[in-house]
C-alpha cells in the first residue's frame, strides 16, 4: 500500500513538472487562448498561471491584456488588495492600455470594497473617494462617470455615520462638547438622513441635559420639521412640553 501512494506521488510530481516545462515553452498566443478559456469558465485561479506567464513577456502585444485580465481574475474572486496591486501595475506600465479607464475605475471599487464599516477607520473609504475623483477627471466623458459619483456619495455617507458614531461615543462618555462638534458637523450640511435626524436629537438632548433651552428648542423644532414621524421626534416633543 505505501508502495502504490509513493509511486502515485511520483507521477504526480513528474507530471506537475511535465505541465510546467510545457507551460514555460507554449507560445504566448496559446497561453492566452488557454487563460482566456479559463476565464470565460470562471475557473479563475486556473487562468492566473497563464496571464502571469504572459505577463512577463514584457514585449507581447498581448502583455497588457493579460496584465488587465490577471486584476480582473483577483476582483472576481474578491480578492480585493491583489486586484488592486494588478491594476495599479497595469496603469503604471501601461498608460496607454485602450482600456485604461477601467483600470482607474476599478481601483476605487477595489478600496471600495476594502473600505470598514462606519464603526472604524475610514482610510480606505477616503481612498476610494480620490480614485473615483481621479478617475472622473481623467475621463469626463467616460460612460461610467455616473457609476462613479454614486460610488463617491456612498462613500460620503459612510463618511457622514463616522462622524455621527464619533460624536455618539462621545455622548456616551458625557464628554458633551466633543460630541456637540461632530454633530453640529453634521446638522450643518442640511442633509435628510439618518445621521442628520440621529445628529439632532443627540445634540437636542445634549442642551437639554445642560439646561440650555434655547438651543434645546431650536435644535428640537429641527428635528420635529424635517422628520414628523419618528420616534425621536416624540420623545423630543414630549421632553420639550416638560420644559413649557
Amino acid at each position: 500500500m505505501k508502495k502504490i501512494l509513493f509511486l502515485i506521488i511520483v507521477l504526480l510530481i513528474i507530471f506537475g513538472c511535465s505541465n510546467n516545462k510545457m507551460s514555460k515553452t507554449m507560445p504566448v498566443e496559446k497561453k492566452m487562448e488557454i487563460a482566456d478559456e479559463l476565464f470565460e469558465k470562471e475557473k479563475y485561479s486556473k487562468a492566473i498561471p497563464y496571464y502571469t506567464e504572459v505577463v512577463f513577456e514584457r514585449n507581447s502585444a498581448y502583455t497588457p491584456v493579460a496584465q488587465m485580465k490577471l486584476a480582473d481574475c483577483n476582483f472576481n474572486q474578491n480578492k480585493f488588495t491583489e486586484a488592486r496591486f494588478e491594476y495599479e501595475e497595469l496603469i503604471r506600465l501601461f498608460s496607454d492600455y485602450k482600456d485604461i479607464g477601467r483600470a482607474y475605475f476599478q481601483l476605487g471599487i477595489c478600496y471600495y470594497n476594502e473600505s470598514l464599516s462606519p464603526h472604524y477607520t475610514q482610510d480606505e473609504t477616503k481612498k476610494s473617494i480620490a480614485a473615483f475623483e481621479t478617475f472622473i477627471e481623467k475621463f469626463p466623458f467616460d460612460s461610467r462617470k455616473k457609476d462613479a459619483i454614486d460610488y463617491i456619495q456612498k462613500c460620503q455617507y459612510k463618511l457622514l455615520m463616522k462622524s455621527y458614531y464619533n460624536g455618539y461615543t462621545y455622548y456616551k462618555l458625557f464628554d458633551y462638547s466633543a460630541a456637540l462638534m461632530y454633530f453640529d458637523e453634521i446638522i450643518e450640511l442640511g442633509n435628510n438622513n439618518e445621521p442628520d435626524r440621529m445628529s439632532l436629537y443627540y445634540a437636542t438632548k445634549i442642551y437639554l441635559a445642560r439646561d440650555d433651552f434655547e438651543n434645546a428648542n431650536l435644535t428640537g423644532q429641527k428635528l420635529i420639521n424635517r422628520y414628523p414621524q419618528t420616534d425621536e421626534a416624540e420623545k423630543i416633543i414630549s421632553e420639550l412640553q416638560k420644559i413649557e
